[in-house]
């Protein structure tokens, strides 16, 4: 079975972001995602997608109208 889990690599080592794997020894197949930088839990946008989103329109609007609220309690 697969089973991924996060990691930052430094100086050789692996340090675990959350859950680490409860094994002795194992098969391991490594992908590098980024070279990261002083904030390492800094999310960054997908560069395809980076810069593309707009709002459309008062995101504060309400979807239902005033009558529809006792239906929804």
């Amino acid at each position: 079975m697969l089973r991924s889990y996060e990691a930052i690599y430094k100086g050789g080592q692996l340090k675990w972001r959350s859950e680490q794997p409860q094994i002795s020894s194992a098969r391991v197949i490594a992908t590098i995602l980024e070279d990261i930088t002083a904030n390492p839990t800094q999310r960054v946008a997908f560069p395809a997608i980076a810069g593309k989103a707009r709002t459309l329109g008062d995101v504060g609007i309400a979807i239902v109208t005033e009558d529809d609220w006792e239906g929804l309690k």
